[in-house]
């Protein structure tokens, strides 16, 4: 399983989800930071951040 909680990278954010497919999960990610962040567009850099702080749990 692959777990990422967006409070790891904006402050105060606690939104958290954890999935078996790391596309699942950056899909996800994508879905929530458009709704949560305002932010439509994520770019590589961004995908660098976000793939840093993803935590593969058992």
């Amino acid at each position: 399983m692959k777990r990422f909680a967006c409070g790891d990278v904006v402050t105060g954010c606690t939104w958290t989800m954890q999935v078996s497919d790391e596309a699942d999960l950056m899909a996800l990610i994508a879905d929530h930071v458009a709704v949560a962040h305002g932010i439509a567009t994520i770019d590589d850099e961004l995908v660098a951040v976000v793939r840093e702080h993803i935590q593969l749990v058992s």
